[in-house]
């Protein structure tokens, strides 16, 4: 019978460490494109991608069936960006301040 190694016990949060600390080890807008691409498959980058999209026009208050005419991005898919916007870990607001200020000093 073959040997099968024994599968170590998931840390998630370890391993979500790893992740991020390879994202913020890449410097350029290309690195992380070329990463993304490497990581996650088309429907994935697409969901990413469109939740990113709605994060300036909530910002702006715009309505959810606005939105969803705007952009086709389900009115399901911005109400849960608009819950991590408002009861999330704060990610979006530190990526947005910090695209902010990238496009103001360019």
């Amino acid at each position: 019978m073959k040997l099968r190694p024994i599968p170590r016990e998931k840390d998630a949060q370890a391993d979500l460490s790893a992740l991020a600390r390879a994202f913020a080890a890449l410097s350029s807008p290309a690195q992380v494109t070329a990463f993304l691409r490497d990581l996650c498959t088309p429907a994935e980058l697409e969901a990413l991608s469109d939740r990113w999209k709605v994060v300036p026009l909530l910002q702006q208050g715009v309505p959810y069936r606005e939105i969803h005419e705007l952009t086709g991005v389900s009115v399901t898919t911005t109400g849960r960006v608009a819950r991590s916007l408002e009861h999330g870990h704060g990610g979006y607001a530190v990526a947005v301040a910090a695209t902010a200020s990238t496009s103001e000093s360019t």
